[in-house]
């Protein structure tokens, strides 16, 4: 019976670990606290990270850089949700890595792997379902209507059937869904009610917002493009600077002694 469930363990250790590290984040009262909380999650992810190829590994820390720059911008900036210290808490960067890890990771899973597309379209269903009761039943609930997640679906669902790591956002949607119910149940960050500059209501949380990870993901991979393509160029100037080449001048004077050598013959040279 374990054996059955020993592929899932450490996705399950970072949904669990999520769940209680912001449940965490929402009992502690100083920013130094926090920043120990952020540590804890930089440890987590480093050592989830060991568990996945040497490829997957670099596009999960390359997440990390990435995300918090959409954070920087999306909270901080243009201030459309806030964390309840009003910073950006250390754990945020590191808790980006884990989501997406835990996407690129799914691939290996044996639901997936078994079902195929039947999971992204089951995933689909539940975000299709999510974006219809934020607009439809869910204000009488929550006082908002929530327009924003619903532009995300259009996004999710497309990356969902065409994309062929389509296996990456079903399992992502999955864990943001997660984080995103726990974060806001818990207090540690709240989305406006209206989102600045765009006036877009918005639920708190939205409902499909981990198709923002299909933003983070393209971002991810063309860095990735350009780090290969940069360090092939490094690679093939170091290569062509330290590897001796002949000159033109070099080139004229070898091919004198080559042609003065040629008219001495063979008979003349034992004369001599």
């Amino acid at each position: 019976m374990l054996e059955r469930f020993k592929p899932y363990w450490l996705h399950a250790y970072l949904l669990v670990y999520t769940a209680l590290g912001l449940f965490a984040d929402s009992r502690v009262s100083a920013l130094w606290q926090q920043d120990v909380l952020g540590v804890m999650t930089f440890a987590v992810l480093l050592l989830a990270s060991m568990k996945a190829p040497p490829g997957l590994r670099t596009q999960a820390w390359i997440c990390v850089g990435v995300a918090t720059c959409f954070e920087i911008f999306g909270s901080l900036i243009w201030g459309v949700y806030h964390y309840r210290m009003h910073n950006l808490p250390l754990y945020v960067p590191a808790g980006h890595g884990i989501v997406y890890l835990f996407g690129l990771l799914a691939v290996q899973l044996p639901v997936i792997q078994r079902h195929g597309r039947r999971a992204a379209y089951a995933v689909l269903g539940a975000a299709t379902a999510w974006a219809l009761l934020g607009v439809t039943a869910l204000p009488s609930v929550t006082g908002r209507v929530d327009v924003q997640g619903t532009m995300f679906l259009p996004i999710l669902a497309w990356f969902l059937l065409r994309s062929p790591r389509w296996p990456v956002f079903a399992a992502v949607f999955f864990i943001v869904a997660e984080l995103e119910i726990c974060g806001t149940a818990f207090g540690d960050w709240y989305w406006m009610a209206m989102a600045p500059w765009t006036h877009v209501p918005s639920g708190n949380p939205p409902s499909v917002i981990a198709g923002g990870y299909c933003v983070i993901d393209s971002t991810v991979l063309v860095v990735m493009w350009l780090y290969r393509a940069g360090l092939n160029t490094i690679i093939t100037r170091i290569a062509r600077t330290t590897i001796p080449r002949i000159g033109p001048r070099a080139r004229l004077l070898l091919a004198r002694r080559i042609k003065s050598a040629e008219a001495v013959s063979p008979a003349s040279a034992n004369l001599i």
